[in-house]
């Protein structure tokens, strides 16, 4: 699956963009690409991902979360979550464009209050070595997920047939108390789920045996996700359809928000797009230099560590990293020097340090 793109770069905008910026960029944006308006193929798409880009930025708890946290931190909000509380009325108030005398974004925001409920969304980390984040490619999840009953549809009823309705609650799910109190004229309702039917609304009369009533089975899967060239650490891709099943008998599952990421590497370690290593090498070859032999993500270096090599000592090696989501460039490989000090002497090692000892301190008289 392709990867969601970042909801700033959706809309062209920095982390630091203010509310203004937000809501500016969003109503240029839409206005372009709603379908009632722009024509052209992949518009619809277009208009959508911008609206979900608002709909998180727009809300600073949302922002927040997905500043943090990225994709994985607004993974689990319904259209409802999103739009319920935004009013496209104000945002696009003093425009005088022709939409036919309707509201344009009624069908893409509001969402019904019919039909089944969808499936939750469910999340799941996929780790990645650095040569698959290097060259990309595909990669394989395998995952334990409930899934639709095949036996039942969902409904938990043998067969697949219609439960009737709950007698205790009248199909609503819900047990409600009411009192009243007369001093102050208050109704107080106190609204449980229903004992005998479990909220459901219904009850089973003849319960599938596949699934013991509850419209769903655990099923092993294993599915096949594309991963980009230089994904970044924590990037989400999203399944479709791969989530928790509905509810409801008949409802569409939720998505899988697939985490990425990278594996440990005892060779390396990922700074975004750059690869630090370390290296040790002794105090003779710190001060008058050595080669080394450098391995990288494809290959092996050779590499010159000059004379007089201070430690902790960076070297670069340009373009040894890995690629850099998205941009087209490519990191690069850090070796930091440590410099290894001898603890155990010959005695003829003891004399050369001790001559170079007097050298140094004769250098330092003059």
């Amino acid at each position: 699956m392709s990867a969601q793109r970042d909801y700033y770069e959706v809309l062209g905008l920095t982390k630091e963009a203010a509310p203004k910026a937000i809501k500016d960029a969003f109503r240029t944006l839409a206005l372009k690409f709603h379908p009632d308006r722009n024509k052209e193929p992949g518009a619809e798409e277009k208009f959508k991902e911008i609206a979900e880009a608002y709909a998180i930025l727009s809300d600073p708890e949302k922002r927040a979360d997905y500043d943090a946290r990225g994709f994985a931190g607004v993974a689990n909000f319904n259209r409802e979550d999103l739009f319920g509380g935004i009013n496209f009325e104000d945002i696009f108030s003093g425009l005088n464009f022709d939409w036919g005398g309707a509201n344009p974004f009624e069908g893409f925001f509001h969402p019904r209050s019919h039909g089944p409920k969808r499936g939750a969304n469910m999340e799941v980390d996929v780790y990645v070595s650095l040569e698959r984040v290097a060259h990309g490619g595909e990669e394989e999840i395998r995952l334990t997920r409930p899934t639709t009953c095949p036996a039942c549809r969902g409904s938990g009823e043998e067969g697949g047939a219609v439960s009737p309705a709950c007698e205790a609650c009248a199909g609503s799910g819900r047990i409600t108390h009411s009192r009243r109190e007369q001093a102050q004229h208050v109704l107080i309702q106190h609204i449980t789920v229903c004992p005998a039917c479990g909220g459901r609304g219904k009850t089973l009369a003849h319960p599938c045996t596949q699934c013991a009533g509850s419209g769903a089975v655990e099923q092993a899967e294993s599915l096949v996700v594309k991963i980009p060239l230089g994904v970044e650490d924590g990037l989400v891709l999203r399944v479709p359809g791969k989530g928790m099943p509905s509810p409801d008998a008949g409802g569409v599952p939720g998505d899988l928000y697939a985490v990425i990421r990278t594996k440990p590497d005892e060779r390396f370690e990922r700074v975004g797009a750059d690869l630090l290593r370390q290296e040790v090498i002794a105090v003779t070859d710190a001060v008058l230099g050595t080669h080394l032999t450098v391995p990288t993500l494809d290959s092996t270096v050779s590499v010159v560590v000059p004379p007089g090599t201070q430690p902790d000592a960076m070297l670069r090696l340009k373009k040894k990293g890995l690629p850099a989501y998205g941009k087209g460039s490519h990191g690069d490989l850090y070796l930091r020097i440590k410099v290894r000090v001898p603890e155990d002497l010959t005695h003829q090692e003891r004399e050369l340090y001790e001559k170079l000892q007097a050298l140094d301190a004769a250098k330092q008289i003059r």
